[in-house]
């Protein structure tokens, strides 16, 4: 799984250090800041783009932007630190995919929609696939049901965090997150796969 490079000690603390300035209503800190998060945020950005068809419209540099703007946009965030901010910027990737394929009218399960290759223990049949739109349904049952359960597989999958940074974020230890990450993905595996073995 793709996690975003940890820079030094110093250049985390700066950029939680502009975080709460600008949560503060600091514009010099905003402007400060994304020329120290632009690349991971490239790197986030490409890890989405890779699991999409190939005739996908949007670039993987008009996503970081768009969700740059989002991010600048969003009204009541208290920016804890730098791994609190890639979290939501993956999040906000993950929103813009997800309306985009909406508005190109793939509303069925497989019939165009985007393709998501889901890795490691969140891999679903060969045969059937995900599309984005059947993920995006599946995550927010699962939020209903779980909560907690589905903001560590935004965090993990779509943000590329590690079991550490994900702890961090949701001030769990790791133990809980390791646990909670199993239950999810077993959870979501029968979720889209749901139904293929009576088309079987």
């Amino acid at each position: 799984m793709l996690q975003p490079t940890t820079p030094s000690p110093a250049a985390t603390e700066e950029i939680t250090q502009l975080l709460l300035a600008w949560g503060q209503g600091d514009q010099a800190a905003l402007e400060q800041l994304l020329p120290l998060v632009y690349e991971e945020m490239r790197q986030i950005a490409h890890h989405h783009m890779r699991r999409q068809r190939p005739d996908h419209t949007l670039q993987t540099t008009a996503l970081v932007n768009e969700a740059y703007l989002r991010l600048v946009d969003a009204q009541r965030v208290q920016w804890q630190n730098r791994v609190h901010f890639f979290a939501l910027a993956a999040q906000a990737m993950r929103h813009i995919l997800v309306d985009l394929a909406r508005a190109r009218g793939n509303q069925k399960r497989g019939g165009g929609a985007t393709q998501v290759a889901l890795e490691e223990a969140l891999i679903v049949s060969a045969e059937r696939g995900a599309d984005v739109l059947a993920l995006d349904e599946a995550l927010q049952t699962l939020a209903k049901l779980n909560a907690r359960q589905s903001q560590i597989v935004e965090l993990r999958y779509f943000g590329g965090l590690s079991e550490e940074e994900t702890a961090a974020v949701l001030q769990l230890s790791p133990r809980t997150v390791r646990r909670d990450w199993s239950l999810a993905r077993a959870w979501l595996y029968r979720e889209l796969n749901r139904g293929q073995d009576d088309d079987a």
